[in-house]
């Protein structure tokens, strides 16, 4: 029999997330809540018309999403091996090493904190129209923010299927909304004509093509985390497959429809100089033209949902992610704890929860601006820091079907993750090249290479803790990567009173 210890744990306490919880719609709805897709057609969207400049954005999100199905080949296909709340972390210790697996955390959870903190900055901002239109005025944004923080911090505390449900109801509501404004605009064209002329590679490939296809990856951050809710699947090898190959396709298709119509509704020549006078207005300029001014009531109540939800799903995700680094003691235990009745990562949750007050009390208390400095500054550095995991985890899926094949094919095992791989970092190349445009700040900006860097500097960090652990405790050292499994691996000498597992 193997040697046997005893954890100290309360008993309205586990290390388990709880399991059975989510079927494929769920996941798909926390994967497209996360991407947000009123707030990247509405801001993203004429953001990268107006200020960038190019046309072809509706042909960038096809290549994008073609790229991001190559990677998904070899992601998935890993995930039928490695189940862990940990994702990136996980299949990037498994295929590189623990060290570089440890790195890759302290970026994960530097990238969807500034992801979901940085919301914090525009919800005032999205509520702004709706408030003016109910109570004649609003409040200043800091009220706004607190009111969704402790909406967000309360659901992060309850079972991940009730959370489910409220993204199910926000979201469906959202892509109808998108929806009847893309038909709006498509059946008003400018000039009596549609215009396919968006979709011509002449339109992309031109000086600018970095920035935009930036701009696109970031419209799908949060196709990654289907595999992020595996442990709390009904059955995880069918439901993360298929909710991460439908959540990019779903994703693509409304992006790059949207995008088309708003070219089509006031021609493809103008969309540039439209885009940058009316910026996040355009959408619901466009829709008060062609349906109404009650259509635009409920576009901007369904741009504040859509905010809200993004909230939600990404506190579930960095809140995850925490807890898996608790639960393998790369974290302190505390994080690695879920309440018994819930289910729910509490600590991790409380921990995020926290994090969001003291940037909101900040930057309100300094007069700092939640938009520029907080939502978009933030939001860009998140999603290029996921950029980064993504390609990562590609040279990892690589590294791991190398020594173990398996039954995966040659397309599977290398092929799609090796094209992705060379697309991912072209990207972040492009990336890197354009960030001072990303950011809109002057090229020689300390801000152009400061925030990028920050996530080198942490996955060194990571690498060298990750070293430490392998010296001093072993024991810890062992469990990096095994999800589920690492909590019997807990050697903790305890009182006669606790609770005995299997080392």
């Amino acid at each position: 029999m193997p040697p046997t210890s005893t954890v100290d744990r309360p008993s309205n306490v586990s290390e388990a997330l709880a399991r059975g919880r989510l079927g494929i719609p769920s996941v798909i709805f926390f994967v497209l809540s996360a991407a947000a897709p009123l707030t990247v057609v509405a801001g993203v969207v004429t953001t990268g018309y107006g200020v960038v400049g190019v046309t072809g954005i509706p042909l960038a999100f096809l290549l994008v999403a073609a790229v991001l199905a190559l990677f998904s080949v070899g992601y998935v296909a890993m995930s039928r091996r490695v189940e862990n709340a940990g994702a990136f972390y996980a299949y990037i210790s498994r295929g590189l090493g623990r060290p570089v697996g440890v790195g890759a955390a302290w970026v994960a959870l530097i990238a969807y904190n500034a992801l979901q903190v940085g919301l914090y900055g525009t919800i005032g901002v999205a509520a702004e129209p709706v408030l003016d239109r109910i109570f004649g005025g609003h409040p200043h944004w800091a009220v706004v923010a607190l009111v969704a923080w402790a909406l967000v911090g309360l659901l992060g505390l309850l079972r991940v299927d009730i959370n489910g449900l409220v993204l199910a109801a926000l979201l469906i509501a959202e892509i109808v909304v998108i929806l009847v404004f893309d038909l709006g605009q498509i059946g008003n064209p400018a000039d009596g004509q549609v215009s396919f002329a968006t979709f011509s590679p002449d339109n992309l490939f031109v000086p600018g093509v970095g920035a935009v296809l930036v701009l696109a990856i970031l419209g799908f951050v949060g196709f990654e985390s289907a595999v992020v809710f595996s442990e709390e699947s009904k059955d995880p090898k069918r439901t993360v497959p298929i909710a991460t190959y439908l959540s990019v396709a779903i994703i693509a298709g409304l992006y790059a429809l949207s995008s088309w119509t708003m070219t089509v509704a006031v021609g493809p020549e103008n969309i540039v100089a439209e885009a940058g006078e009316q910026s996040v207005g355009l959408i619901f300029n466009l829709a008060a033209a062609h349906l109404g001014d009650t259509a635009v009531t409920i576009g901007q109540v369904l741009f504040l949902t859509s905010v809200l939800a993004a909230m939600i799903s990404f506190h579930n995700t960095t809140a995850r992610y925490t807890f898996a680094l608790g639960r393998e003691r790369v974290l302190p235990a505390v994080f690695g704890q879920t309440s018994a009745r819930t289910g729910a990562p509490r600590a991790a949750s409380v921990a995020q929860s926290v994090l969001g007050l003291v940037v909101i009390l900040v930057y309100a208390v300094n007069g700092w601006d939640p938009v520029v400095q907080l939502f978009f500054w933030g939001g860009t550095t998140g999603g290029f820091g996921v950029l980064l995991l993504i390609a990562t985890t590609s040279v990892a899926v690589i590294a791991y079907f190398a020594r173990s094949v398996g039954d995966e094919n040659l397309w599977r095992r290398a092929i799609a993750p090796g094209l992705a791989t060379i697309a991912l970092f072209v990207i972040i190349w492009l990336a890197v090249s354009n960030f001072a445009n990303l950011l809109g700040v002057a090229p020689d900006s300390t801000l152009r290479w400061a925030l990028p860097a920050v996530y080198p500097v942490a996955a060194l960090l990571g690498i060298v803790w990750g070293l430490v652990l392998r010296s001093n405790r072993p024991d810890t050292y062992a469990r990096i990567g095994l999800g589920a499994a690492s909590a019997a691996t807990t050697v903790t000498p305890t009182p006669p009173t606790s609770v005995e597992v299997t080392r």
